[in-house]
């Protein structure tokens, strides 16, 4: 983007990028990776549209439980959470949930704590049936950051120096 080419050329390698992934799901339609990416690259390239949800909401229709897809898409979807159908809300409360339950423990704690914030006591309820390790891993990561909430099954310890 800061070639020397000028300044159209960032909005044309944009462009450029929508069409290879468009034509990459012409290929394969059931990527959800792909349908991700055609609505990550339109919001980067027009902003954010109420149209391109129905893209994020094919992308967890293709694949509700890709661990590596979901370290991206997981932190999108809960930004725009409020607008999305209710059965695509269900998919990113169970992903987050199965995030971790897969001990991804970093990005759930930044999403929870970000993006997620309004969220959090659905995303937290939404735990009840994750193995306790990883609650517990999870309650630690946030008390760590110094924020204290109710995950499900963990006792409330309010002992700083744990």
């Amino acid at each position: 983007m800061t070639s020397k080419t000028g300044p159209e050329s960032g909005d044309e390698l944009i462009a450029s990028a929508e069409r290879s992934v468009i034509r990459a799901l012409t290929l394969n339609p059931s990527d959800s990776f792909l349908w991700l990416m055609v609505y990550s690259v339109r919001t980067i390239q027009y902003g954010f549209d109420l149209e391109n949800l129905r893209l994020l909401a094919q992308s967890y229709a293709m694949g509700p439980y890709e661990g590596w897809i979901s370290l991206r898409r997981n932190r999108s979807a809960l930004a725009v959470l409020s607008m999305l159908s209710e059965s695509t809300k269900s998919a990113v409360i169970s992903e987050f949930a199965a995030m971790v339950d897969t001990d991804f423990i970093e990005n759930t704690a930044l999403n929870l704590r970000g993006v997620g914030w309004q969220y959090r006591e659905r995303l937290l309820a939404a735990l009840v049936s994750v193995d306790v390790v990883s609650r517990q891993k999870l309650y630690r990561r946030l008390k760590a950051d110094g924020i204290t909430v109710s995950v499900p099954g963990i006792p409330f310890d309010e002992r700083p120096w744990r």
